[in-house]
């Protein structure tokens, strides 16, 4: 995991590793969605490449985590989760 290094600086590194899709995990279902893909995949179907942590410099006091994700089909994909 690396350190709080600011969102917008997290998101454009992993971008230039090919992590481009945005994947959104859906607590219902158990599962993470990418809607400009409109791929749904179980938990089985993709692999956490990375996690990062992240600063969000419009909200200084929240705490992101940023998910580095490939799919089974070799679709990348980050999941942004904001506490």
């Amino acid at each position: 995991m690396e350190n709080n290094e600011p969102l917008n600086e997290v998101l454009a590194d992993l971008k230039k590793k090919g992590y481009e899709a945005d994947l959104n995990f859906e607590t219902e279902t158990f599962a993470l969605y990418a809607g400009d893909l409109d791929m749904r995949l179980d938990p089985d179907e993709f692999h956490v490449d990375e996690i990062d942590e992240a600063c969000d410099e419009s909200h200084s006091e929240a705490e992101v985590v940023v998910y580095a994700i490939t799919t089974a089909t070799g679709v990348k994909g980050v999941e942004v989760d904001k506490r």
